[in-house]
């Protein structure tokens, strides 16, 4: 009687067997297969919200310098001159930001013009590659 009750207990300190743990595998990669396009799509939307919203609100800011100083920053002068004064800003009554303005969410710099192309001035990101034109999250973001 011994005995049995001692095989019993060896058998309940094995573990797993090699099936059993390659199936928990499978359906542990199934749901990831499944779970994880979802999840990066998602990641990759609200990055572009994201730059939009970033956009919005240095948009906001280069109107206050213009009504300010008259005209927007040159090119040369960029963004930075919505935090710092630049030189030749008569009536800067900045700063317009709190800070100097932050990259892209991608890391990457926003990249401002004036004159514009597309309008007095443009501001844009150029999406996750850092590169004019793309698609999906690589897609230019423009004012």
């Amino acid at each position: 009687m011994r005995e049995r009750f001692h095989v019993r207990a060896v058998r309940l300190q094995r573990g797993f067997t090699l099936l059993e743990l390659l199936v928990v595998m499978v359906i542990i990669g199934l749901l990831v297969g499944y779970v994880a396009p979802n999840y990066f799509s998602a990641v990759g939307k609200s990055e572009s919200k994201a730059a939009k919203a970033q956009l919005d609100s240095l948009q906001k800011a280069l109107i206050a310098y213009r009504l300010d100083v008259g005209e927007y920053p040159s090119t040369e002068q960029g963004l930075a001159a919505l935090s710092a004064k630049p030189s030749g800003a008569a009536n800067w009554s900045g700063p317009y930001l709190s800070k100097p303005a932050p990259p892209d969410p991608w890391g990457h710099a926003y990249v401002y013009r004036h004159p514009g192309q597309r309008s007095d001035y443009d501001l844009q990101s150029y999406g996750r590659d850092g590169k004019p034109g793309g698609s999906g999250d690589a897609a230019d973001i423009l004012n």
